[in-house]
């Protein structure tokens, strides 16, 4: 009968039990020990033990896989996952046992006992979400493609090493497990307008600015540099001014400029008559007259000392406002003698002087037309005076319209007044007349003057 235990065989007779004096030992070298696929025996522990084929087998893994020793074999993982390596269970060997001095001739057991090892095989072991190749490395499920996610319909499947995730597109947010759009608008991501749009947004802008490249903050728009007014221009945050030179105005449409009718303001702009000019506008006068350094009154021009006049030698030359009139010399008519510049008169010791003026004095004024009212225009003064004696004023004729009146201002003076406005050009003679009174002589007699009134045709 042969037993062999942990490497050693021995021999034996029936005889030789049966007398338990001797025991022949036959020692024979354990050299046919074999050890499963993975394990390596070991003559020291006179065990077999796992064999690490990462080391002892260059480059078992290909690729970015790792190689991860496991009893009795190998795993080849991905690098990002080889902290959690992937450990099949492996069935327990049995335990070794291990000779010493008590049984070392203890009798071999039979090799119908001879352990048993577990046969693992080198095919890498792959974690969830990896599927074993042919090559011994571990490739990644893509679960999107083969349709084995559990993404509801409005999330998105997005494949990652060892899973996937279910996500939602840009422009959309997790609610309640449902993908809902987000409402950028409402947020502010524009500066200015906004449309939300499924998954998305669009910015634009008011008018007067532009979108930055940004696509959502806009920027003054300089509109001056195309020249949009007719004259100046002036940039403002999202719009621009237009302004006119002196004397036009902004037209309805904000940018062009017309012409500003000044005259149409008022009529007192000019004395006389306002002409319109690009721009401008400039006061025109009558003949007669020029218009003054203020640019807007009238002027009388004096013919008589520019001499641009018509009158004789013989004549004289009367300036009035507007134009002028040349006199003739004078000439008293009978009984009326010459007596002195532009003076008549008529002698008391001539019986045809009886109850007529004693002299007739000629004197010449001009007025405005329109001229306002009351007016003291003219005055009259006895140059003579005798005792006992006073003086009477008063308008002996001319005034058929009664547009004046004689004002008494003393004993010896009047004033003669407008009283109702004239309307020239005309012409109007009027004798006022100054009578003189004295009881004491019983003396009554007059003196007249004959003045000549020139209303020019405008008011000034």
């Amino acid at each position: 009968m042969l037993f062999e235990v942990r490497g050693f065989r021995f021999c034996s007779s029936a005889k030789m039990l049966a007398a338990l004096v001797f025991i022949l030992l036959c020692i024979q070298p354990g050299h046919g020990q074999t050890c499963t696929e993975g394990f390596a025996y070991d003559r020291m522990s006179r065990q077999c033990i796992d064999e690490d084929e990462c080391r002892t087998q260059p480059d078992v893994c290909r690729g970015d896989m790792r190689c991860v020793n496991q009893n009795g074999g190998y795993l080849c993982l991905p690098r990002n996952l080889y902290n959690q390596p992937y450990r099949p269970e492996i069935p327990a060997l049995p335990e070794p046992v291990y000779p010493d001095s008590s049984d070392q001739f203890l009798p071999a057991p039979p090799r119908s006992v001879e352990p048993s090892y577990p046969r693992v095989r080198t095919t890498a072991h792959c974690i969830l979400g990896y599927s074993p190749a042919e090559d011994g490395t571990c490739n990644d499920i893509d679960e999107c493609e083969t349709n084995s996610h559990h993404c509801n319909p409005t999330q998105v499947c997005i494949n990652t090493a060892g899973g996937y995730t279910c996500s939602c597109t840009e422009g959309y947010w997790l609610i309640g497990g449902q993908c809902q759009d987000i409402d950028e608008c409402r947020y502010g991501y524009c500066q200015q307008l906004c449309a939300n749009v499924p998954g998305s947004y669009s910015c634009s802008c008011n008018p007067g600015f532009i979108l930055n490249p940004d696509s959502r903050t806009c920027q003054d728009v300089d509109e001056c540099e195309d020249e949009p007014c007719s004259h100046g221009c002036f940039n403002t945050y999202g719009s621009f001014m237009c302004n006119c030179d002196e004397g036009f105005e902004l037209a309805s449409d904000g940018t062009t400029c017309i012409d500003l009718d000044e005259c149409s303001f008022s009529e007192f702009l000019c004395q006389h008559r306002c002409v319109n000019t690009p721009g401008s506008f400039s006061c025109v006068c009558p003949p007669g007259y020029y218009v003054f350094q203020d640019g807007r009154t009238c002027e009388d021009i004096n013919e008589c000392d520019t001499g641009n006049n018509t009158c004789t030698t013989a004549q004289v030359c009367f300036n009035f406002q507007g134009g002028y009139t040349c006199l003739d010399a004078l000439q008293c008519h009978s009984p009326y003698v010459e007596v002195g510049d532009n003076q008549c008169m008529c002698s008391a010791e001539n019986p045809a002087c009886r109850d007529k003026p004693f002299t007739i004095l000629y004197r010449h004024m001009d007025l405005s037309s329109g001229r306002t009212v009351p007016a003291d225009i003219f005055q009259m003064q006895a140059t003579t005076r005798y005792p006992g004696a006073f003086y009477i004023f008063q308008i002996k004729s001319g005034n058929e319209g009664r547009e004046f009146y004689m004002r008494q201002t003393s004993n010896v003076s009047a004033t003669l007044v407008l009283s109702r406005p004239i309307k020239g050009p005309r012409e109007m003679v009027l004798d006022l007349e100054m009578v003189t009174v004295n009881n004491v002589i019983n003396f009554r007699g007059s003196s007249i003057i004959r003045l000549t009134v020139f209303v020019s045709e405008h008011p000034f």
